[in-house]
């Protein structure tokens, strides 16, 4: 579960990043301004910083120069202007992304758990680092609240829902073999899709769609003679 400390001098913003993320499982922390992140990151270390970048007195690039200075966290910077400008000052000083007011609190959301797959030390254990409800495949997270498949760039992949229930049951099952007839059950055909008794055409497309090289695979591996496998990561 990751521990975030959101900086922003509008408390109603702040407020509702702070609502949301707790929902999905974060440990949230509020700072209005350079003074109380300070005397919060003091108190205990934060996997990531929310940045508001246009705050009275100490502003989000001054803040974002000394967390990279003093502190090995993530920083995903807010701003009210879209500008190409401060976006690039921002990734110079060792910002981990930046997202634009006004934004959806899902995409945030969506950035916020690419920033923490991107600084995760390699060899740690995607499910430790993830909030209830999401489930780490590959390079994607599920989410199994909001049925969706997002990308390490924090962008949603569109899938039929028959793929997803494919990817839910790979994604909720890491490590074990599912054999044909039981992902039969888990995948159905839903509404207009085709009913189509082969489960290997079905993962054939998906592999398409996600795999890096679809011949071959490294999300879903076939265990001959006995079904798919998703290993453990």
């Amino acid at each position: 579960m990751a521990d975030i400390i959101v900086v922003d001098d509008e408390t109603d913003v702040a407020f509702m990043i702070a609502d949301y993320l707790q929902a999905k499982g974060y440990r949230i922390r509020m700072a209005s301004g350079g003074a109380d992140l300070r005397e919060a990151i003091a108190a205990a270390k934060a996997d990531l910083v929310v940045l508001d970048l246009n705050m009275p007195g100490e502003n989000g690039f001054s803040l974002a120069r000394w967390l990279r200075e003093h502190h090995d966290t993530g920083i995903l910077m807010l701003t009210g202007a879209d500008s190409v400008f401060d976006k690039v000052a921002g990734l110079e000083i060792g910002a981990d992304d930046y997202l634009a007011k006004p934004f959806s609190p899902v995409e945030l959301e969506a950035r916020i758990a690419a920033v923490l797959r991107r600084r995760r030390p390699k060899g740690s254990n995607d499910a430790d680092a993830l909030p209830a409800g999401q489930f780490a495949f590959g390079t994607y997270v599920f989410d199994a609240r909001a049925r969706n498949l997002i990308d390490a760039g924090g962008v949603g992949i569109p899938l039929t829902p028959m793929e997803l229930d494919l990817v839910a049951a790979f994604a909720t099952r890491a490590g074990q073999v599912i054999g044909r007839d039981e992902l039969l059950d888990l995948a159905p055909p839903r509404g207009d899709e085709p009913f189509d008794r082969s489960i290997d055409s079905r993962i054939t497309r998906l592999r398409r769609r996600l795999e890096k090289d679809a011949a071959k695979p490294e999300l879903i591996k076939t265990i001959r003679g006995a079904g798919y496998l998703y290993p453990k990561r």
